[in-house]
């Protein structure tokens, strides 16, 4: 997991491209040399770099619109990695895009021969440079006013990238967040290298909190399929003085847990146990079952920072609905049951049912009967919230029934473009403290801590619904099949 080179490129259209800034590694330079093999390929200098790069993102020969090697129909490329011509073979993977005038290169280290060329997927580097690409872009663009703002900022990438990525390590993608450090006193009692600047002094602490959002779309229908899906974000902030502590994080599952999947970690983990990588939603022929421990060692960042995300494919969805919505002459008729599954934690900090009715006026009169809970009625906005509480009932089931009349429609009600005619949801709010789907939880023994002085550890877990949607099964639904959410 490590950089080959960086480059930052100006290009305005009908003028030649520049190298604004580059930096290469040679230590991981040595590296490649061993991986690769005879595939290697040398990275050559930067007038030869940025000729064969514009060819490739067709930023050069206007007057040719067609070159058969670049463009033909047997080579199609669907992402930002290109392979770069050059005269000792094509220099690949190498990451590109544009912005603003600028083009964002970097090349990552592949760590095994490149003929042939791996799945993109299995190379752990392409994401951690995709990563440290946007931390720049993000640098480069902010508070961005003119030519002398933007040398400026160039001027500053050097100290920058000496602290986040070191030697083409990555450890940090959050430059703005360090230009504070760049100029603290370097009059320290204890040895560090230049680019792990701590300025942290106090009581040791070290917070990691597991938030787990669900999705689900449900339809009560034999030929559309329920769809949900549970991903996860691991949160961190070590407040630690002195320059050499390190943090490894262990999560953990139950007997019955479901293993996580697409684990993607930040930058400053330093090592990865070859299960937590080969786990992937995505290919089907895969069969493995990595259920933990995942444990991720780290030189941790000084602000707060994802740790890791990740997927899951958890059996079934922490609520069950059903919805129906008929209209009877000027009236609408509505059912809703709610049925929380047995496995999940009855605690909610809050839980809530939102129906709302658009492209219609008004609500004039209702009448309802809930076997739970409390109907609040917004008629302005056309809108009911169902107030579940903090729990469901012992029989872990609830319903709502009702008519509802409506007016004339005005400019103040709200619109919807797919829900016309019968087509309409319910959509769930909710979370639940200290709990997740997949079981995933980080307790005090789960963290170590190598540093001086004992920190204080919190640890922390939380499920949150997201996009979680119930659809009118007696009307036509929008479907959406799996995909992957981060």
């Amino acid at each position: 997991m490590a950089l080959r080179g960086l480059w930052l490129i100006g290009y305005e259209p009908g003028a030649h491209g520049a190298v604004l800034f580059s930096r290469r590694y040679p230590t991981v330079e040595k590296r490649a040399k061993a991986f690769n093999g005879a595939s290697y390929v040398t990275v050559p200098e930067d007038s030869v770099f940025l000729k064969a790069l514009l060819f490739e993102l067709k930023l050069t020969d206007p007057d040719k619109n067609f070159v058969e090697y670049r463009d033909s129909c047997s080579r199609i490329n669907k992402t930002s990695v290109y392979a770069l011509p050059t005269g000792g073979g094509d220099l690949w993977p190498v990451l590109a895009f544009q912005k603003s005038g600028l083009i964002y290169v970097c090349l990552p280290l592949v760590e095994q021969s490149l003929k042939p060329r791996p799945p993109l997927i299995s190379i752990s580097g392409i994401s951690q440079a995709f990563a440290l690409l946007s931390g720049l872009l993000v640098f480069i663009n902010s508070s961005q006013k003119n030519e002398a703002e933007m040398g400026a900022k160039v001027g500053q990438l050097p100290s920058l990238l000496m602290q986040v990525c070191p030697l083409g390590t990555p450890l940090d993608t959050d430059l703005n967040g360090l230009l504070d450090n760049i100029h603290v006193s370097t009059n320290h009692t204890q040895k560090q290298p230049i680019w792990r600047i701590s300025t942290y002094k106090g009581k040791p602490q070290v917070n990691v909190c597991i938030t787990e959002k669900v999705k689900s779309m449900q339809y009560d229908k034999r030929d559309v399929a329920d769809m949900w899906q549970v991903y996860g974000a691991v949160t961190c902030k070590c407040d630690l003085e002195g320059a050499t502590s390190n943090v490894t994080v262990s999560l953990n599952l139950p007997a019955n847990g479901s293993p996580l999947q697409d684990i993607l970690v930040h930058p400053c983990v330093t090592s990865l146990d070859s299960a937590i990588l080969t786990s992937c939603s995505v290919d089907v022929m895969d069969d493995s079952a990595f259920s933990g421990p995942y444990k991720l060692p780290f030189t941790p960042p000084s602000d707060l920072f994802n740790l890791c995300y990740y997927t899951s494919q958890v059996p079934v969805p922490p609520i069950l609905g059903f919805y129906q919505l008929k209209e009877e002459e000027l009236q609408l008729k509505l059912t809703v049951n709610l049925k929380l599954h047995e496995s999940v934690k009855n605690a909610f900090e809050y839980c809530e049912a939102r129906i709302p009715f658009f492209n219609r006026g008004p609500v004039t009169h209702l009448e309802y009967k809930v076997s739970y809970g409390q109907l609040d009625v917004y008629r302005e906005k056309s809108l009911l919230v169902w107030v579940l509480g903090q729990k469901f009932p012992k029989s872990l089931e609830i319903s709502l029934t009702g008519t509802v009349t409506f007016g004339s429609m005005s400019k103040e009600q709200p619109i919807d473009p797919i829900c016309t005619g019968s087509t309409a949801y319910v959509k769930l709010y909710f979370r639940i403290p200290d709990y997740t789907l997949t079981g995933c939880y980080a307790d005090q023994h789960s963290v170590q801590v190598f540093s001086s002085g004992k920190p204080k550890i919190s640890t922390s877990r939380e499920l949150i619904s997201s996009d979680y949607y119930i659809w009118n099964s007696k009307a036509p639904a929008p479907v959406v099949y799996r995909t992957l959410f981060f």
